[in-house]
């Protein structure tokens, strides 16, 4: 399936807005779409994007299409929704593409991977360096396809019981932990978790888990983690981005008329963006809130940052060697990496540079 330009999106969806309303005044039904999501009702970010992006079809196609959306639970669970929207239960998913990776190796790149892509560059892989191909060509003998839909930016590190001082602490932790990050943890000895977003703050309450990763401090910051947790350590090692997946059924997708799909995948790149300036003017302010309550912002040792960035290599080597579809994603996410690079360095500099007081 050939994947159209931004341009080309906005341009044909800008056409669409101007004829959908007189083209909805001639058809009384709307065409309705379920959207099962891996997120409580507007848990902060994730799930407020998927909110916005069902106002933002229905909108934008004057009235002739109604997505109505079902937090995790209502239909299926929070990590049923692929296979939901494979076997036609829904239409449309809002989700996150590593939850799937353990029966799809490879998926979690769409999302994030460890010391990988940020937010911008990873933005960059899928629109320009190959990445939406990839992505087309992986999902289609499932019947579905997936596209960018929201950004939580980078996360942090995680909720800690104690700090972390060395790598004998991560032996034998639990840490509630998803995408590869859980497999680096795994390789230093700590015992990764996966746990739906909804089901965290019980687990960590009863003493299930010693630590949790979820997401940024504006996501984080609503469920109350360092009441159990006070240790909030950074960096976000596991997710250097949070990009968000919407799945379209592809027997649903392709019923409807040319300017509709226009709509649809506009509708997505536009809340790709929108997710992000959320969580860029949102976290300034939440980090300083959970200070405040008691939470101990706290760096990992750099040996343990560094015994990261092996370990990932590893768990990157042997997640291509899963399938050939996992080295081809595998590999072209490294080249994207490799690409960015030295503009990335330059980026960093000169923001480090600015910045200074």
């Amino acid at each position: 399936m050939t994947t159209p330009s931004r341009r080309t999106l906005l341009g044909a969806s800008a056409t669409a807005l101007v004829a959908a309303p007189h083209v909805a005044r001639a058809q009384n039904a709307p065409i309705r779409w379920r959207m099962l999501t891996s997120w409580t009702k507007n848990l902060p970010g994730p799930g407020v994007s998927a909110e916005r992006l069902a106002q933002r079809i229905n909108k934008m196609s004057g009235g002739r299409m109604h997505v109505e959306i079902f937090p995790a639970g209502s239909i299926v669970p929070a990590f049923g929704v692929f296979e939901a929207i494979s076997t036609g239960v829904a239409e449309m998913g809002h989700t996150a593409s590593f939850f799937w990776d353990g029966k799809l190796p490879g998926a979690a790149l769409f999302t994030t991977a460890p010391f990988g892509l940020p937010p911008l560059e990873h933005q960059t892989w899928i629109e320009q360096r190959g990445g939406q191909q990839l992505w087309d060509e992986f999902y289609r003998p499932y019947g579905v396809r997936g596209l960018l839909a929201g950004n939580t930016g980078p996360s942090m590190g995680g909720w800690f019981r104690k700090p972390i001082t060395s790598l004998d602490d991560i032996n034998g932790l639990r840490i509630r932990v998803q995408g590869l990050g859980g497999e680096v943890y795994r390789e230093l000895g700590a015992t990764p978790q996966s746990i739906p977003p909804g089901d965290i703050v019980p687990a960590l309450e009863r003493g299930a888990i010693d630590a949790v990763e979820l997401l940024a401090p504006v996501n984080d910051q609503p469920l109350g983690f360092q009441r159990f947790a006070p240790i909030y350590h950074m960096p976000g090692f596991n997710k250097p981005n949070g990009a968000a997946e919407a799945l379209l059924s592809l027997a649903a997708f392709e019923k409807l008329p040319n300017d509709l799909r226009d709509i649809v995948e506009t509708a997505c790149a536009a809340e790709h963006m929108a997710g992000l300036i959320d969580a860029q003017a949102s976290n300034a302010q939440a980090i300083g809130d959970l200070v405040a309550s008691g939470a101990k912002v706290t760096p990992f040792p750099a040996d343990v940052i560094a015994a990261m960035r092996v370990k990932t290599q590893v768990v990157l080597d042997r997640k291509a060697a899963e399938s050939p579809s996992a080295a081809k994603i595998v590999a072209s996410y490294r080249q994207a990496v490799q690409a960015g690079r030295n503009w990335a360095s330059i980026e960093a500099y000169m923001a480090q540079v600015l910045r200074q007081a």
